[in-house]
């Protein structure tokens, strides 16, 4: 006869304190992203998963929790997906239907992808990585998923530049150079700024529908930086995106500004209450510290101030 254990976590707790969040981190699944026409891609993703839990429960069954989980999970992956926002909503939901004290479930997963390209001036095939971050919100009202991408690329500072800019002005002045020919000449030449290695973030978070392209995604956080980087560059490549990055400076400001110009264009018809996410942070080179800007709005608002709705305060 076996014995009967306590079950300890459904007890009252010492103090009747609820919890917004409870669950693990670090679990690793293998998930498979199809393609029309072509071989899914295998990602090696990384989830966390949580539920809520109530003020009069001491605790969330933590290792028969795990058993839940990783059931859900696998079924969840165990078909290959299109959208991988969809593995994570369908596992939040299946977590709150297998819990009768919670009222919340959330599933995050992270994941590298790869997508092929090519160089902008040799056209050399080369690589490029994003990781992908994907979550779901699972309540009674409904689930709300979340897909995005976190990229990096290069930006150039328009305050140094600026200087380099005020230097190159005098010193050809002071050589006699003519006015015309040196507003000429600094039009068509870049001059030097300190640059960086800025990271983009970019997510949007709907009810599911309309859909939302990840690749699309990809794209817009990418070139709202000064210049996209590549993992192959020969010397023309590196001399494009030298000029590329100098050409468009850009402020760490400007670039989650980018990101919201280029989001309202790419889905113009994205529902208002869809929560659009906007991070951007760099990599200073001159300095020990490092430069981030966020916005988090919903696309109602983004749309109203990108298309001028908003007027300039005093």
């Amino acid at each position: 006869m076996s014995k009967q254990l306590p079950d300890v976590q459904a007890s009252s707790p010492d103090v009747t304190v609820g919890l917004s969040r409870v669950g693990v981190t670090g679990v690793e699944k293998l998930v498979k992203l199809g393609r029309e026409d072509q071989r899914p891609i295998v990602l090696m993703a990384e989830f966390e998963v949580f539920v809520d839990l109530p003020s009069w429960r001491k605790g969330a069954d933590m290792s028969r929790n795990m058993e839940v989980i990783d059931e859900t999970l696998e079924a969840a992956v165990a078909n290959e997906v299109y959208r991988v926002e969809n593995v994570c909503g369908e596992a939040a939901e299946r977590l709150l239907e297998k819990h009768d004290y919670t009222s919340k479930a959330e599933v995050r997963m992270e994941a590298e992808y790869v997508t092929r390209e090519e160089t902008p001036e040799s056209h050399m095939p080369t690589q490029s990585t994003a990781d992908i971050v994907a979550s779901a919100t699972a309540t009674e009202d409904g689930t709300r998923e979340e897909i995005g991408a976190r990229v990096t690329g290069m930006t150039v500072c328009p305050c140094s530049q600026g200087m380099s800019v005020a230097r190159a002005r005098q010193t050809l002045e002071d050589l006699g150079v003519e006015d015309e020919v040196i507003t000429d000449f600094l039009d068509q030449v870049p001059q030097p700024g300190h640059s960086q290695r800025g990271h983009a973030t970019l997510t949007v978070e709907t009810d599911g529908d309309p859909p939302v392209d990840l690749n699309e995604i990809i794209e817009v956080a990418r070139e709202s930086m000064s210049a996209r980087i590549y993992n192959m560059a020969k010397r023309p490549d590196e001399d494009h995106m030298t000029y590329q990055s100098h050409s468009d400076a850009k402020f760490v400001e400007d670039c989650v500004r980018a990101m919201a110009e280029g989001i309202v264009e790419a889905y113009p018809e994205l529902d208002d209450d869809a929560v659009v996410r906007m991070e951007q942070s760099n990599d200073e080179s001159i300095h020990q510290h490092n430069a981030h800007a966020e916005r988090v709005a919903p696309f109602a608002d983004l749309r109203r101030e990108v298309n001028g709705g908003e007027a300039r305060g005093d």
